[in-house]
């Protein structure tokens, strides 16, 4: 039996009331797929509402991103990503929230998935984001009672990164500023550089760019 990660994407379709359609972020499903599955991992999905998620920054031009959309099993597995209640933690030894501005909406709130994410830490598994897939992070508790991301060095999607795509004033609040406020020990680079930050089994990345060097991080988390 090969050991399994969950990612994680969101059911959310629309950046707030401006008609633009959003979803998870292509690219930060399918690059540490392929870093994840080629190390003999085998990857499930959740989603807050289960189903067919939508996506965004479809990409094909990008060879991984083609070589996870045209692979007929997790084609099929992503298109009929799990709900909250289907997941069993304990089958996990991580679990990976991918971005795009969809997760902004509805991960912070997904109790569900937030419990899952405790459980797989508790467990000893490693928990993962990247880009605005750290807003997943914001609201996990652990059984102590204190935030997951509190006193970790950890990044995200930064303040500068949500200036320079216009939409500031569309998202729910800004990334870097709530994972600080939850204790989170904030590191940035420039814009668009890959950063990845890996401190106590939680691993996150920056961008879309930095989503390879996340399914690497993880790989060496779970080593």
């Amino acid at each position: 039996m090969k050991q399994k990660i969950l990612f994680v994407v969101t059911s959310h379709a629309e950046k707030g009331n401006t008609g633009e359609k959003t979803g998870y972020y292509l690219s930060e499903v399918a690059h540490p797929w392929k870093v994840l599955t080629e190390a003999g991992y085998e990857i499930d999905f959740v989603s807050p509402k289960g189903g067919n998620p939508p996506v965004d920054g479809f990409d094909l031009n990008d060879p991984i991103n083609k070589e996870f959309w045209e692979n007929e099993y997790y084609h099929n597995k992503i298109s009929n990503s799990l709900k909250p209640e289907e997941v069993k933690a304990s089958d996990y030894v991580a679990i990976h929230y991918a971005g795009g501005h969809g997760a902004m909406w509805d991960l912070p709130n997904d109790e569900a998935i937030a419990k899952i994410a405790a459980d797989i830490y508790e467990q000893n598994g490693v928990v993962a984001a990247v880009c605005h897939g750290p807003a997943g992070l914001v609201n996990i508790k652990l059984s102590n009672g204190k935030y997951l991301i509190d006193g970790k060095k950890l990044n995200g999607f930064t303040n500068e990164e949500e200036t320079i795509v216009g939409l500031t004033n569309v998202v729910p609040f800004l990334l870097e500023d709530e994972l600080k406020k939850r204790g989170g020990v904030f590191e940035k680079s420039e814009p668009w550089k890959v950063h990845v930050v890996s401190d106590q089994r939680l691993v996150t990345g920056q961008n879309p760019q930095s989503a390879t060097e996340v399914g690497e991080a993880i790989k060496a988390a779970l080593k």
